[in-house]
């Protein structure tokens, strides 16, 4: 494709707008970024030669951001998908060694070669569905060298597809049945941590903040060493109970809150005040037969920014749609389809500290999804359907 060209006959989305949340307009792609977006008739002049391609009235939309995954991992959980099913709870199967324990010695076991092609399977089917950037974590490991070999196989991915990635440290996920959790911060965790940061694998860095993983005092720890390295935070906070993790996110500045089904009006305002955007994972909530939904009239009232993800892990959900995300957001959390399409775009990339992504205006990537739709509400609305007619990922198709 020419280093600059213009795609013409498209309707933008989402955007302010007074019909609708997208609009008709072009979008002028110059050496991987866009250069201008909107109304046809006012495309620079500079642009007026460069090779035009009329998109036939499809919309297009910011290439999606999945900003919760934990997709580098070994082996399946069927069985405890069984188990659930016959009334055993998430905690109960943890405290049994099951959950975080059985993936983590899976993935222990498995080569470079194994949790490579397993990831990569898993980035395909979400680049089928217009996903340009994909957060992934660390925490299957819990000793030093698989925490390092799962962040080096997320960034080995980017030399594989056409996908960004954004890595995250999440050695605080859970830790061994021999050890304390403060013995397993002291003596693995935070040196793990170093060790990532050193060889350049952590974009962010994570923790499980619950009454089956860590205490919101043991997470200030990580915390205060991230700050210390230079690193961002985010957190697991309030899934399964209010432990104040969301607030104490807010105090460190965290990128994001996540989960959220047990945030207090206390952690509601501590977010809105720093910023911290709240990640709904609706997949875990339906996968584990939650009943406590996220506030998400108190995060709207509040003005907290919502971004949605997939969270794809082998255990509470085990999804690698992001537009099947979207449909759940709308139909089991209340959010409304341009909400959806924020969440997995604009407020997404906010999640991940990413300036340039997630919109179409002058001076981002030129990461674009485009679609055989004539609404961008269907991107909500269907099931089991993706409509994509076209990914371009740095201003390449691809």
């Amino acid at each position: 494709m020419a280093e600059s060209y213009v795609l013409t006959n498209a309707r933008l989305a989402p955007v302010e707008h007074e019909a609708g949340y997208s609009m008709p307009g072009a979008i002028v792609v110059d050496s991987g970024m866009i250069a201008f977006a909107g109304p046809d008739d006012e495309t620079p002049q500079q642009y007026q030669g460069a090779p035009r391609r009329s998109l036939g009235g499809r919309v297009v939309t910011p290439g999606l951001i999945d900003c919760h995954t934990h997709l580098v991992y070994h082996g399946s959980r069927a069985r405890e998908f069984e188990m659930r099913l016959t009334g055993a709870t998430y905690e109960e199967i943890m405290r049994a060694g099951g959950g975080i324990f059985s993936t983590v010695e899976a993935t222990r076991a498995a080569s470079n070669e194994a949790l490579l092609s397993g990831a990569l399977s898993r980035v395909d089917r979400m680049i089928g569905e217009g996903v340009t950037t994909i957060e992934i974590k660390s925490g299957y490991g819990l000793d030093v060298e698989t925490e390092l070999r799962m962040l080096r196989t997320a960034r080995a991915i980017e030399t594989h597809r056409p996908v960004r990635i954004r890595t995250t440290f999440l050695g605080a996920h859970a830790f061994p049945k021999q050890m304390s959790a403060d013995e397993y911060l002291t003596q693995i965790c935070l040196p793990a941590l170093d060790a990532a940061a050193d060889e350049g694998l952590v974009d962010a860095v994570d923790g499980f903040c619950e009454n089956i993983a860590f205490s919101a005092a043991q997470i200030e720890r990580v915390f205060e060493h991230a700050a210390k390295r230079g690193l961002p935070v985010k957190l697991h906070a309030e899934q399964l109970s209010d432990q104040g993790g969301a607030k104490l996110a807010a105090r460190f500045q965290g990128l994001s809150a996540d989960h959220l089904e047990f945030l207090s009006d206390e952690g509601v305002s501590a977010m809105a005040e720093a910023g911290t955007v709240a990640v709904l994972l609706p997949g875990a909530f339906y996968m584990l037969k939650e009943t406590r939904k996220p506030p998400v009239e108190r995060l709207r009232a509040a003005g907290v920014p919502m971004a949605l993800a997939t969270d794809c892990n082998p255990g509470s959900s085990p999804m690698t749609s992001i537009l099947l995300a979207m449909n759940m957001g709308a139909t089991l959390f209340g959010l409304s389809p341009q909400e959806c399409l924020e969440g997995v775009t604009s407020n997404a990339a906010k999640a991940l500290g990413l300036p340039d992504a997630g919109q179409i205006k002058a001076g981002m990537r030129a990461d674009l999804a485009i679609w055989d739709v004539d609404d961008p509400a269907e991107l909500t609305y269907r099931i089991g359907d993706a409509p994509l007619h076209e990914r371009i990922f740095g201003g390449v198709a691809c």
